[in-house]
């Protein structure tokens, strides 16, 4: 067993990238179980297996980083591991596997999957990650989709992909990431467009502590 306590902290972004493919390939020569302590969730889901998120000196997940980042346990994990939107819902409406709920008193309605017990007045969280939003100027058609409407407030352009923040007509933030597929100098929307956003009720995560 080796322990590599923030083994690639002093290395620049692409650096970076290539030592962890150096480490994954080395781990699978030798045969040895790596622990590896890092605060970059990105580092942790490349390099890792299994991984071990904790609180309070206290493990809350332990997972794949597949089944830790899609399948968060509760809103700390959520929350730290990547960038999330989380919505305080009501739930006024549920059956075995779906729950509709309602946002801050608005009209934004959230449907989602989930298998676990939840009753007509529950508060819960609705959480959904940024790269699971379609940002559009149209409405969509599609009336099975939980659909938003806001105004871009920020925008990053980080060359492969790129950042909206949207403000929706309930007051709340929302992030979103796209990816820039086409060779283009404009952008998807600009600031101060007005948008809708719009995702599947199986990208939502229902959250409820």
């Amino acid at each position: 067993m080796l322990l590599l306590d923030e083994p690639l902290a002093a290395l620049d972004k692409k650096l970076r990238e290539q030592t962890q493919f150096e480490l994954i390939k080395l781990q699978e020569e030798l045969g040895v179980t790596f622990i590896v302590v890092t605060h970059d969730q990105e580092e942790a889901m490349t390099l890792a297996s299994r991984i071990a998120v904790m609180k309070a000196g206290k493990f809350v997940q332990i997972g794949s980083p597949t089944e830790i980042y899609e399948y968060p346990k509760n809103r700390f994990v959520a929350d730290f591991f990547g960038a999330i939107n989380i919505f305080d819902a009501l739930v006024i409406d549920q059956d075995d596997t779906q729950i509709t709920a309602t946002f801050d008193q608005s009209e934004l309605t959230l449907k989602a999957y989930t298998d676990k017990t939840i009753n007509i007045g529950d508060k819960v969280g609705i959480a959904v990650r940024p790269e699971k939003i379609s940002i559009s100027k149209d409405l969509p058609e599609d009336s099975n989709l939980t659909t938003s409407k806001g105004i871009v407030w920020d925008l990053a352009y980080y060359g492969n992909h790129s950042i909206y923040r949207v403000k929706t007509e309930s007051g709340q933030i929302v992030q979103v990431s796209t990816q820039n597929q086409k060779r283009s100098s404009d952008h998807l929307v600009e600031w101060n467009d007005e948008v809708y956003l719009s995702w599947e009720q199986n990208s939502s995560i229902v959250l409820l502590d």
